[in-house]
């Protein structure tokens, strides 16, 4: 295992995400400025998670959480546990604030900017589950070295889970699913292990719609050794 010390400044010059995030709705905007302070953090604040909620529980991330919809599911349903999600794009994060105010939630923080950045600011051992839903696949092999899923990210997400901590991957491309197995088969803190997470994440629209054309869903599952 690649061993990333807590606080180490990450060197990525290959990003798994193109700077291009949409417009962002007057709502949405609204929703950054007013609802930010309230679940928002900067990056300094992943260094205590602790003090950056306003409860105790367990804590699930959720990386490239897109519109929201599954984290919001799940703090909903999981008012016992703590929820902290990374997104790059604004209009997401926009319109997941929305919904965290409308249904009432509190038990959600969000972060914005690149996951390969932000958790070498977190304590080893800080989280008790992370997902990683349906990352772009990027499908063309010239564009395989822009995958998320890498050996070196892969060690950082070991070292912020605990140990018999879970990982959850899902993706649509079949190719991707193959390549993901292939690196955490790499990384020996991580095993196999075919017992899902007891959140039971939500089905999304992305998802439906796939199934709609006919696409498979590839889960994958592991435990922090």
């Amino acid at each position: 295992m690649t061993r990333i010390p807590a606080g180490t400044p990450a060197r990525r010059t290959v990003r798994s995400f193109v700077r291009r995030e949409g417009r962002l709705t007057p709502a949405q905007a609204r929703a950054l400025a007013r609802l930010w302070p309230r679940y928002g953090l900067e990056p300094e604040g992943l260094r205590d998670l602790d003090r950056a909620f306003d409860s105790a529980g367990p804590v699930t991330l959720e990386i490239g959480f897109g519109n929201g919809e599954v984290l919001a599911a799940l703090a909903r349903r999981h008012p016992e546990r703590r929820f902290l999600g990374m997104e790059v794009y604004r209009p997401g994060i926009g319109r997941l604030l929305q919904a965290l105010e409308r249904e009432g939630v509190g038990n959600v923080r969000l972060v914005q900017g690149d996951a390969a950045e932000l958790l070498p600011l977190m304590p080893t051992g800080a989280l008790d589950e992370i997902l990683i839903l349906f990352p772009d696949p990027w499908p063309k092999k010239r564009h395989h070295k822009r995958r998320l899923i890498q050996p070196a990210f892969v060690a950082a997400l070991a070292r912020v889970l605990r140990p018999g901590g879970r990982l959850h991957l899902a993706t649509d491309w079949e190719d991707y699913a193959r390549h993901m197995r292939e690196i955490l088969a790499a990384e020996a803190a991580f095993v196999a292990d075919p017992q899902q997470s007891v959140l039971r994440r939500p089905t999304t629209r992305f998802e439906r719609r796939g199934r709609l054309r006919g696409h498979g869903v590839w889960e994958l599952d592991y435990r922090r050794a």
